[in-house]
């Protein structure tokens, strides 16, 4: 499962061994012990990745791949591609930007989007130096 963690100033993401559902169950607990509102509902979530980032062939035939099409990639313009998602989307209310957006998709899959997302990130903080 790939999650991405939404605050004020960042995007993080990461790959967990648990499903959507252990960690979507795992949170409505936790708010209900603590007395906090949460909001879980379907959802898109969407990334750029540049066209010149190593890996995007690769990606595209994983993506070919997937049984269920949770993940697209499509032009966005010339310079980026639009990875979208579709997932969960956890958060205290439904006004926030603030929370979490998991979404499951191939292993395989995951790993790739996973490395892509940090290769794009680390090439923007090179240019941004």
């Amino acid at each position: 499962m790939l999650k991405f963690t939404y605050t004020e100033t960042d995007v993080q993401l990461e790959r967990l061994k648990t499903s959507p559902e252990e960690l979507v169950a795992q949170r409505v607990t936790l708010a209900m012990r603590v007395g906090r509102g949460i909001c879980v509902e379907p959802t898109q979530a969407s990334f750029l990745l540049p066209n010149q980032v190593s890996g995007l062939l690769e990606l595209e035939a994983a993506i070919c791949r997937e049984p269920h099409q949770e993940v697209s990639l499509c032009v966005a313009d010339a310079d980026f591609m639009e990875v979208s998602l579709r997932g969960t989307w956890i958060a205290e209310n439904a006004q926030t930007g603030e929370g979490v957006f998991v979404s499951a998709v191939s292993p395989g899959c995951e790993m790739l989007l996973l490395q892509l997302w940090h290769a794009a990130r680390s090439d923007a903080s090179c240019l941004r130096e």
